[in-house]
């Protein structure tokens, strides 16, 4: 029985050895990992700045330069509106692109053609097995007979697998 103590207590010794130099490699690499990502995040803030500097720079250039045939403030309030332009047209150019509609996707809006309720249809289960919807019975419930057959409360016709259309509702009125 000490024997088997024994190696149970070596066990224990291994499997938390074993955890130790995995958290040690994971915290080495995570280290590594935002290193590289913190040299990059510099260099794109450092490009930004000098960026930022070239820009002014260059409208510093253009309300000189029209400064030469105008008076000072004028050329000062064209070079902000220019400024207030470009501006403006670049934070048209981030927005996402849907949330500006084309004159057709506005027609389709209108009509409500190709819309799903709620985002676009499944192609598949959402278990990803199967077939989107389930098969159906050989024969209608209650009836007794053939598919095609009529039986049952108020005479349906079992409706066969080649007549259900997928795109219509599955009740009847």
């Amino acid at each position: 029985m000490d024997r088997l103590d024994h190696l149970e207590h070596l066990d224990k010794h291994l499997v938390d050895e074993l955890a130790q130099v995995a958290r040690e490699t994971v915290r080495d690499e995570l280290r590594e990992q935002t290193r590289k990502q913190r040299r990059t995040a510099m260099l794109y803030a450092a490009s930004g700045a000098v960026a930022l500097y070239a820009g002014a720079a260059l409208a510093l250039t253009l309300g000189l330069a029209l400064a030469l045939g105008l008076p000072d403030w004028a050329a000062a309030l064209i070079s902000a509106a220019i400024l207030g332009v470009v501006a403006f047209v670049l934070r048209g150019m981030a927005r996402p692109s849907h949330s500006r509609p084309t004159p057709q996707r506005e027609t389709e809006l209108a009509t409500g053609r190709d819309r799903v309720v709620g985002g676009t249809a499944p192609g598949a289960p959402p278990s990803g097995l199967g077939m989107p919807y389930p098969p159906m019975p050989p024969t209608a419930p209650g009836t007794t007979g053939a598919p095609g057959t009529t039986g049952g409360p108020g005479g349906d016709v079992a409706p066969r697998p080649d007549d259900i259309d997928p795109e219509q509702p599955h009740h009847r009125a």
